[in-house]
């Protein structure tokens, strides 16, 4: 039992777990049992934190089942083995050697040393947005629900909890396309989803950096590679995402078309932040353009920052990769960022995790288009994306596929939230050390 077969093992045990309370008939708004698959497809998408569900969530789901499902983002944002280790905490329990690595594989950070106070620091952490969150989203829902202020307290926690969490559940039929004018609801979940997607270790950075600015600090903060290129790389996406969507959809009647210039604008920044990974959505995604459609499929496909809940290759990967690119064509035998080495290590697992989302994405879409004939191309490969991803964006409906499509969803989903990487060492094993060097010798490339 490795490390990574514990983390792998532990998110389906949590599925497996969550299936069963979703089943209870506590949990359906009809007071009958679900559907197994239903059950499972809505267990997985919450703890994989992605936000597709082949129900309307709002209606067919009690109080109760909302309650499990927004449990089970909650868990599945922060991770199996993080969320396990704060308990073990909470307990008294001291942490092992084997917990350490396991909590150091969950979080993406590297070395062992205050694994505790990082965890207590991301609790906190996700504590402090949420309730943010809570209390601004109130902004909204108390004058909507001003006869039933209770019903305003949860739609604003589960709506929070979700958003810091980067899944895309809703509680209302067209997710959020009725708040498509309102700034406070706009920018309130696109916030969270920003600083629940960034990084918990940016996060920190950001806030010594604060600190330091605040208190007079004569120090100077240092910030790390890793700040430094998921920050501009995620800067860079948010601009480029606001100014194609807008390009693409300013005169879609269907999408941006109908709105007032400040609006569009609004919509368009939106819409560049929850593909980044959370499948809330503004306007009606079915409606969009095909190459709007492509641009959020990309997107999509490269996803948050390590160490945050958002899925996707991640942008610290997406920079390795076209930091290589521009290394190659300038002729040079190293490849730097930032004025920093990239290590030979880091290169090779950039290019594994893309090669391997790669595969899994395609994979995917041959057999769903195997087992769904019916749906177009562009809706079996949003979907695919989507799910692996881990973003809960769909451009045809999730119920509209077959129970075959949707279990490969599911297995897509699963995919996405453990990683490529840590599911293959799962699967596997722990790589033996070889003491053999084999000779060097040229080949064509390109």
């Amino acid at each position: 039992m490795t490390v990574s077969r514990t983390i792998c093992l532990g998110f389906i045990a949590l599925i497996l777990a969550g299936t069963l309370l979703l089943m209870l008939p506590i949990s359906i708004a009809t007071g009958e049992w679900n559907s197994p698959v239903t059950a499972l497809f809505t267990a997985t998408s919450a703890v994989c934190v992605t936000g597709l569900s082949v129900v309307d969530v709002g209606k067919f789901y009690s109080f109760w089942g909302q309650l499990f499902l927004m449990l089970l983002v909650q868990i599945g944002g922060l991770g199996y083995m993080t969320a396990t280790t704060v308990l073990l905490l909470l307990l008294g329990k001291r942490l092992g050697l084997r917990e350490k690595i396991a909590v150091q594989q969950s979080l993406d950070v590297a070395g062992l040393s205050g694994l505790a106070g990082l965890l207590r620091s991301i609790i906190a952490t996700t504590l402090l947005f949420e309730l943010t969150g809570v209390i601004l989203l109130m902004i909204v829902f108390v004058p909507q629900f001003q006869d039933q202020p209770l019903l305003a307290l949860w739609q604003s926690i589960f709506h929070s909890v979700n958003a810091f969490n980067n899944a895309g559940f809703g509680l209302f039929s067209d997710n959020l396309v009725q708040y498509v004018t309102n700034p406070v609801m706009n920018f309130t979940i696109s916030g969270l989803i920003l600083f629940g997607g960034i990084g918990y270790q940016v996060l920190m950075e950001l806030y010594q950096w604060l600190r330091n600015r605040v208190l007079r600090n004569p120090s100077r903060s240092n910030f790390s590679l890793n700040f430094r290129v998921a920050m501009s790389t995620t800067i860079a996406l948010l601009v480029f995402g606001t100014i194609a969507f807008y390009a693409t959809e300013f005169r879609n009647p269907n999408t941006l078309g109908a709105l007032s210039f400040p609006n569009q604008v609004m919509a368009a920044w939106f819409q560049s932040v929850t593909p980044r990974t959370a499948g809330f959505n503004t306007i009606d995604i079915t409606k969009m353009t095909t190459a709007g459609l492509f641009i959020t499929i990309a997107l999509m496909f490269i996803g948050a920052s390590p160490g945050g809940t958002g899925g996707g290759i991640k942008t610290t990967t997406l920079r390795v990769l076209l930091d290589c690119t521009k290394a190659v064509l300038q002729g040079k035998e190293v490849v730097l960022g930032s004025q920093r080495q990239i290590p030979v290590a880091l290169i090779l697992k950039a290019v594994g995790v893309l090669v391997g989302s790669i595969s899994t994405v395609i994979g995917a879409t041959i057999l769903i288009a195997l087992t769904d004939p019916q749906l177009d191309f562009i809706q079996i490969l949003f979907e695919v994306v989507s799910a692996f991803a881990t973003v809960g964006l769909t451009a045809v409906g999730t119920a509209n596929f077959s129970i075959s499509g949707q279990l490969l969803i599911v297995a897509v989903m699963y995919i996405g939230r453990v990683g490529i990487l840590l599911l293959m060492s799962a699967i596997l094993g722990d790589p033996k050390p070889s003491f053999v060097n084999y000779p060097e010798e040229n080949l064509l490339v390109g």
